[in-house]
């Protein structure tokens, strides 16, 4: 049955139908009976989704709307916004995984009986997964301050800052957690009600949900239910991806990996669930999780549910200052926490019993995650935590950094290459921590740095040297107790050594250079590799010119062969999908692979195909650029004009040439105070038959792969003369190593 109040925009119709948007706003222009808009706004309107389906298919445009998408465009329009409807969702996906024939039952019937039936399963479902087991309180939607949990579970504590959290889950699980939470000691935090992080919806906050709920569970039945919900998880993060920050996969299982097996583990901040989900679950594990936005919380809860078989106790609430789980001890905390807060509870958490190691610095919100989740731990527990560099070095932080070490609670310190994890352009660090217990204190702490394993572009670290690097001298370090040198990757640092007047432990500043043998061997490839693309580009130097008269082409301009229809021309957009990658203006300058990126919106991108040229409109350089196998499906970025010739009548090689042009381009060119801008449209060409395009073509194309090889021997050679500085200056090379000697 479909809901006639979900509603789709302009660009989901585009991708129901597989066209572009374009196509969608011509059907409205040419077409009386397109469907009219039902909200939305004038620039954006939406359109009610069953009528969009219906026209689609009497115009012979769509034979069936795809079921994921259909599902999704449920979701995306649901009238209490995608949050709301991706909790409901969840909830039904995980009943159809726990109990697929009590939802037989209830979905047989009319919407109403299913909306009817569902919370009483719901509740059974819910309280059983997430460590319940009581009577739900289904009338009041708010836990009874008498209300005792039934099962021997933390207290969780509510503040005033989270009511908010019943806008998106309904009906608490009164059996999550206590209701009467015992007071902390702090200056003035009092005790609070609890805030689990899933309540069960009533049948009314079901009622418009259940046509989305039913095309859920029949993506379920095709993909099953865990791997429907990651789908529409993904969809959502991927549609918003600035109110995010996401903790890659590859990362959270490296995470897991360095915390080891444990039957308890908690993340304090959860986001959504990425870190507890690479946790290798099981029957007996119990998994804690809390974050302070009430929708990540249910999501999370959801997500770990549905992931496996382990108890999962979720809660809503700010972390350091109303901690749901202030008695909790586990065998791991996983955690990554917010950066940079100042506003983290410095003022009202002085005398907080947590601070072990020091009452962190308000600019030092980092060392209290660290404190709150050594305090969490078993004695003999393992935490890792991901952290900004600064926090390693800053004299802010210095007294608290001295005392980890000095207790051997700081057990190593990982840097990651730039890129791992946001924010991208830094490399993070990884804290590994134990609580101390009644063994000694391990003298010696270790450090590694995994920056040589950066990638190129937007590809990422290489995750596999990675984890392989990490782990093998994490686990060597944990066997013995120390780790000799690996030059330029790892090492174990005597924690003497460490406490000076800086307390600085970052990696970069305490490891060996690499092998003497090692950066010679490199530097020999490196100028092997140079000597070859010298080669290269002397056997690509272009000819000299053959002398010849000026030639008097008759002209026409870019404008003229777009009115003509033998080209086409676009304009880069300012969205787009957000995994698509973005060929940037600077892109096309240096000739390198696509390395933007687009933030989610309804304006449909332009992606290049072969045979496109690509011409900057700013800077007042010549360039252009004609798009190959590499660069295909690339979005077009900002301050980028395309051009796509009808090959029938032009070359494309031909056309790039023409363009680079010097006078060309002047004569195009406009002059702001701080800028030129160049109008494609009055760039001219010769008119040429065909086939002597191409031979000029030929030409262009030729000149284009000497330009390449010029620039990557310009790289080879940076390379060759930064690494022979780093071995001149480091002792790896000897200043009298015999190389080649310049002429004079």
């Amino acid at each position: 049955m479909q809901d006639n109040a979900t509603e789709v925009t302009a660009a989901g119709i585009a991708r129901l139908a597989g066209v572009g948007r374009a196509a969608v706003s011509n059907w409205r222009r040419r077409h009386a009976d397109f469907p009219r808009p039902v909200g939305g706004t004038e620039t954006s309107p939406s359109f009610a989704l069953a009528e969009v389906e219906g026209w689609l298919r009497k115009q012979g445009k769509l034979a069936e709307v795809p079921l994921r998408e259909r599902v999704w465009q449920q979701l995306a329009g649901h009238p209490e916004g995608p949050l709301t409807a991706l909790v409901h969702t969840g909830c039904a996906l995980l009943l159809i995984h726990e109990r697929p024939t009590v939802w037989l039952d209830a979905s047989a019937g009319s919407d109403a009986r299913l909306a009817a039936m569902l919370p009483g399963a719901l509740g059974q479902v819910l309280a059983a997964r997430f460590g319940g087991g009581g009577p739900l309180d289904t009338e009041h939607g708010v836990n009874s301050s008498s209300t005792r949990p039934t099962v021997n579970t933390p207290p969780t504590v509510h503040t005033a800052s989270d009511v908010h959290a019943t806008s998106i889950t309904g009906t608490p699980v009164t059996t999550c957690a206590a209701a009467n939470a015992a007071p902390r000691a702090t200056a003035d935090t009092k005790a609070t009600p609890t805030a689990p992080a899933l309540r069960t919806p009533t049948g009314p906050q079901l009622l418009p949900s259940v046509p989305l709920l039913r095309g859920a569970a029949e993506l379920a039945a095709e993909v099953g239910a865990r791997q429907a919900f990651e789908f529409l998880l993904g969809r959502q993060l991927d549609a918003n991806p600035r109110q995010y920050t996401l903790t890659p996969a590859e990362l959270a299982g490296l995470m897991a990996d360095l915390a080891g097996p444990a039957r308890t583990v908690l993340d304090p901040a959860c986001g959504t669930g990425a870190l507890l989900r690479a946790v290798d679950a099981r029957p007996e594990q119990e998994l804690h999780a809390q974050d302070s936005a009430p929708d990540l919380a249910a999501l999370s809860a959801l997500r770990l549910a549905l992931h496996g078989r382990a108890t999962v106790r979720a809660a809503v609430g700010d972390t350091l200052r109303a901690d749901a789980h202030p008695g909790l001890r586990v065998d791991a905390v996983l955690c990554h926490p917010p950066f940079n807060e100042r506003n983290w509870g410095h003022d009202e958490l002085a005398y907080d019993p947590r601070w072990e190691y020091g009452f962190p610095a308000r600019t030092e919100s980092e060392l209290a995650w660290v404190q709150h989740a050594l305090a969490r731990l078993t004695d003999g527990g393992t935490a890792v935590l991901l952290m900004p560099p600064a926090v390693a070095s800053r004299r802010s932080g210095r007294r608290i950094r001295a005392d980890l070490l000095r207790r051997g609670a700081l057990r190593a310190v990982v840097a990651l290459p730039v890129g791992a994890a946001p924010p991208y352009n830094i490399p993070l660090h990884l804290w590994v921590l134990r609580r101390p217990d009644r063994t000694p204190a391990s003298p010696e702490v270790l450090l590694v740095d995994t920056g040589r394993f950066a990638g190129e572009g937007r590809g990422g670290p290489d995750w596999a040297a990675v984890r392989e690097g990490v782990l093998d001298a994490w686990r060597a370090f944990a066997r013995a107790g120390r780790l000799a040198e690996r030059p330029g990757l790892a090492r174990s640092v005597p924690v003497i050594d460490l406490l000076d007047d800086d307390v600085d432990f970052a990696p970069a500043r305490h490891l060996p250079p690499p092998a003497v043998a090692d950066g010679a061997e490199q530097l020999t490839q490196v100028r092997e590799r140079l000597g070859a693309t010298l080669r290269l580009t002397a056997d690509l130097t272009p000819p000299p010119a053959d002398p010849a008269p000026p030639v008097r082409w008759p002209l026409t301009t870019v404008g003229e062969l777009a009115r003509g229809g033998a080209l086409v021309m676009r304009t880069g957009g300012n969205g787009g999908h957000a995994r698509v990658p973005v060929l940037t203006d600077h892109d096309v300058l240096a000739g390198t692979a696509p390395s933007g990126t687009l933030p989610e919106s309804e304006e449909e991108a332009v992606l290049t195909e072969p045979g496109d040229v690509v011409v900057p409109v700013l800077g007042g350089g010549s360039v252009a650029r004609v798009v190959d196998e590499a660069t295909r499906g690339a979005a077009l970025g900002r301050n980028l004009v395309l051009l796509r010739p009808d090959r029938t009548a032009l070359d494309p090689w031909f056309l790039a040439g023409f363009l680079r042009g010097t006078a060309n381009n002047r004569q195009a060119s406009s002059y702001a105070s701080t800028a030129t801008r160049l109008d494609v449209r009055r760039l001219h060409l010769p008119r040429l038959p065909l086939e002597e395009q191409r031979r000029y073509g030929e030409r262009f194309r030729a000149l284009d792969e000497f330009e390449r090889a010029l620039r990557h021997a310009s790289r080879l050679g940076e390379q060759l003369v930064r690494g022979m500085y780093d071995g001149l200056t480091d002792g790896t090379v000897a200043p009298n190593r015999p190389g080649p000697v310049p002429d004079r």
